[in-house]
Order: C-alpha cells, then sequence, then structure tokens
C-alpha cells in the first residue's frame, strides 16, 4: 500500500500562510492547550555548538484533538552571514497524530518558527500590554525585531516606534522597514533606557547574555516581551526586574527556568513579587493577568512544541493539490 507525503519550499510555505490575526489566535489557542491538560511535550533538545558558533534546537508537542504533531529542528549558525548564507534554517515534519506515519514535511528554513514566534508575541500582547499603547520599542534590529513589532500592531495599534540595536545602521534599516510597513512613525534611539521610557511596550528579539534592560528603568503601565532567551545562559532582562514586576509569565515555567529569563532570576537566588503563571492560565480565565493599566508585566517567551505541532496542523489542509507529492 502507498502512501503520499506533501514537500513543501519555503516560497511555497510563503504563498500559503501570512502573519496576520488568524494565526495569533491559532497559536493563542495552543497556549490555551498547555493549561486544559493532556498535551505531551518533552523538554526541549538544545545542542550548544560553541566552537562554529551555532546551536540547535529539537521541539515538539502531542496536542489532544489535533490530527497530527509537529517535530521541529531548527539550526542556529551565526557565522553564517559572513558566508553570504542566512543565520537560521530549518524543518519540520507533520506526522498522523492516529498512525504516526509522516505526512509532510515542511522545508521552511525557519520561516514558520518566525511567524509562529511573532504571532506568540501577538498573543502576549493582546493578554498583558496596556489596552491603549501609544508607543512599542523594540530591542534589536533583525527579521524577529521586524515581525514581533507587525504582531504587536495587529493586537495593539501603536501609533510610534522605537528602535534600538548595537549597530546604528540596522536599527535605522529596521526603523525604516516597520515605518513603511506599517505606515507610523518609526525613530531609532541610541540608548536602552530612553525607549523603556517612551514605551508601553517593549520587545526583546536578541541573544543577549547579558541584560539589556535594568530594573531601574521599570515604569508604571509597562509591558516587556522577552524573546531572545531561549537557550541555558541566555539573559535579556535584568533578573531584579523580573523579581520585582508585578506579574511575571512564562509560556512554559519548566522551559524558563533552564532556557529563559527565570534562569538568571534562580541563579541571583531571588523571589518573585508574585507567583509565576503561564500564559495558558491566562488565556482560559485560571489566571486574572494584568489587574490594571499601571501594572509591570513581564512575559518570558522561550518558544514551545505546541506552537510548532499548532502551525503545522493549520498549515497542512492549506496546501491542497500544492507541493511535491513523494509516494512512498
Amino acid at each position: 500500500m502507498t502512501r503520499d507525503i506533501r514537500i513543501l519550499t519555503e516560497a511555497q510555505l510563503r504563498g500559503l500562510v501570512k502573519l496576520d490575526l488568524d494565526l495569533v489566535n491559532v497559536i493563542e489557542r495552543a497556549f490555551a492547550a498547555l493549561d486544559t491538560g493532556g498535551v505531551v511535550m518533552p523538554p526541549i533538545l538544545s545542542m550548544d555548538l560553541p566552537e562554529v558558533n551555532g546551536e540547535v534546537d529539537v521541539k515538539t508537542a502531542y496536542i489532544p484533538g489535533f490530527d497530527g504533531f509537529a517535530i521541529k529542528v531548527s539550526p542556529g549558525f551565526f557565522g553564517n552571514p559572513g558566508l553570504g548564507l542566512p543565520s537560521l534554517n530549518g524543518l519540520m515534519i507533520l506526522f498522523s497524530a492516529r498512525t504516526g506515519l509522516v505526512e509532510a514535511v515542511f522545508l521552511d528554513n525557519g520561516y514558520l518558527t518566525d511567524i509562529r514566534t511573532a504571532a506568540a508575541g501577538a498573543v502576549a500582547a493582546r493578554h498583558l500590554a496596556p489596552a491603549e499603547v501609544e508607543t512599542a520599542g523594540v530591542i534589536g534590529t533583525g527579521v524577529q525585531a521586524r515581525l514581533q513589532m507587525r504582531a504587536a500592531h495587529l493586537v495593539r495599534p501603536f501609533r510610534s516606534i522605537l528602535v534600538h540595536g548595537r549597530n546604528i545602521g540596522k536599527a535605522e534599516a529596521c526603523a525604516r522597514d516597520l515605518a513603511e510597513t506599517l505606515n507610523i512613525e518609526a525613530e531609532v534611539v541610541e540608548n536602552g533606557a530612553d525607549l523603556v521610557a517612551r514605551s508601553q511596550l517593549v520587545v526583546t528579539t536578541t541573544p543577549s547574555r547579558e541584560p539589556l534592560i535594568d530594573a531601574s528603568w521599570l515604569h508604571e503601565g509597562l509591558h516587556v516581551t522577552a524573546m531572545g532567551s531561549d537557550q541555558a545562559g541566555k539573559n535579556e532582562i535584568d533578573p531584579n526586574a523580573i523579581a520585582g514586576c508585578d506579574l511575571y509569565v512564562a509560556d512554559r515555567l519548566s522551559q524558563c527556568e533552564t532556557s529563559g529569563e527565570l534562569e538568571a532570576v534562580r541563579a541571583a537566588g531571588l523571589d518573585l513579587r508574585q507567583l509565576p503563571t503561564e500564559l495558558g492560565r491566562i488565556i482560559t480565565g485560571n489566571h486574572p493577568g494584568r489587574t490594571s493599566d499601571s501594572a509591570v508585566t513581564v512575559a518570558d517567551l522561550t518558544g514551545t512544541g505546541a506552537q510548532d505541532t499548532a502551525i503545522a496542523s493549520h498549515v497542512f489542509p492549506l496546501i491542497g493539490s500544492g507541493g511535491t507529492v513523494v509516494s512512498t
């Protein structure tokens, strides 16, 4: 008995799925599933390769009620731009949740990871940012910086963006792109303190191993989403800022304790001002989340296998007759 496996390239996937509110809602449902029980999501298989300035992550999750589950392999080799190659690539394999057979291979070069990560940032902003955001700030100047601002704008349509990065030229390019894409004002700021002071929503999108936001910069009505800390040792937010905020929210607490911002808090021996919670619990209504517009909230998003299964399952019905068919 033969069966067909669909293989799609990055270009084909870009034509099928975009960063929009439909995708944000898909990823929101994945977070909710993490709170309702039954999800099987093993720890991230993470391999750090300092000798070649690289890392590889493998993520997966089974979500009850979904027809399939994905296994995602995501390498990042950060010296690649010097060779004329992208830093990130990878693929997702979609398996049948009923038989375990391969149904599709998505050779997305990280595209699906990029947009599901941005959508997760939008979910955090939807549930944790103040109801009204006039100015948003992003620390970082790469692809994810652009995508995070585009995604956040879907749920909190702010009027201006502030961009901060180590390389002024890259920051200026990022600001220009965002101004054109969102048709709003975008400004480069020279230091992070200024960016945080002027923003109600801040997203950090770097691989930093030293804090980029100091505890003394926090102010009423601020929400911060940390996206870059996804491996042990990475740290974008001052641990004292995490410990002292009004609400700290993880995508998965067990992951954040070993590869997110919470790892640095634990290492510093600090106690959180409030008990930590997970984003899924806020979505399902099992935690109140932000209780006032003056509260200071922090979301720590390390990326979950549930998000990968959600986006792969979302893409599969859209394929139709597309892609290359391999019969086995």
